[in-house]
């Protein structure tokens, strides 16, 4: 994916003397190359220039890079710049770009949800909430769904509304959300579907990202332990089906 009879050095001679290495996507590329390579401070420089020029790509992976600590200190402002950056843009669903547009949202919103330390950027429900919510709407985007759910369910920037929750968690569970089927097992169980509520806990269990097994299951064992014999040996059938056939 190197640019054709490019060195992988790129400087800025080499950017004015070739006329390939100014399209802001072959340069995106380039640095894609340099990072598989583990490459990464030309990655940075590469993308950096591609993000410059317009390149979406770039810009996410810059934020990206930014907000793990990835090839550079890790700084949540500058993510989240480049994140902004990313979200401004206006982008049809089903492009292409969807998916950058989609996940750069979702980090803002969690960014303005909590806030970030030593920076301008303060909590804000209402604003996370409109990211999510722009993320799940416009792009169908999971985990901008199981935000939503959640907000709704703590009256976060939001009125509190438990079907309002449901209905999000119930989006994001279909698309195979563990968080969001364990959430919306929690709801089913609290409101008395004992049975459909302890199985899509059970189910989402099994396939849980490790940062959300922890509380997954807590909040399993904890039903487990109040539902009857009869009920739990029901729950864990039902629970085989729903990761065989899906949880719609």
């Amino acid at each position: 994916m190197a640019l054709p009879g490019a060195a992988y050095a790129l400087d800025e001679n080499a950017v004015i003397q070739e006329p390939e290495k100014r399209s802001p996507w072959a340069v995106f590329r380039f640095g894609f190359s340099a990072y598989k390579r583990g490459e990464k401070q030309e990655a940075v420089e590469a993308y950096r220039y591609a993000a410059e020029n317009g390149q979406v790509g770039a810009r996410w992976k810059l934020a990206r890079m930014y907000a793990e600590g990835d090839g550079v200190a890790r700084n949540d402002y500058e993510a989240f710049k480049f994140f902004s950056a990313v979200a401004q843009q206006e982008v049809r669903p089903g492009s292409p770009d969807e998916t950058y547009i989609s996940d750069a949202l979702v980090a803002l919103g969690k960014y303005l949800k909590a806030g970030i330390p030593d920076s301008p950027i303060r909590a804000n429900p209402l604003a996370a909430q409109e990211h999510f919510m722009r993320a799940a709407a416009t792009y169908r985007n999971s985990e901008a769904q199981y935000q939503v759910g959640r907000m709704f369910l703590n009256g976060e920037g939001v009125a509190q509304s438990v079907q309002q929750a449901a209905r999000w968690f119930q989006l994001a569970a279909e698309k195979g959300h563990s968080g969001a089927q364990a959430m919306l097992g929690h709801i089913l169980f609290e409101s008395g579907r004992v049975v459909k509520g302890l199985a899509m806990m059970t189910a989402a269990l099994d396939h849980a990202a490790p940062n959300d097994v922890g509380w997954i299951r807590g909040m399993q064992e904890q039903a487990f332990a109040l539902a009857g014999e009869s009920d739990r040996r029901t729950a864990i059938a039902l629970a085989h089906d729903l990761r065989e056939n899906g949880f719609d």
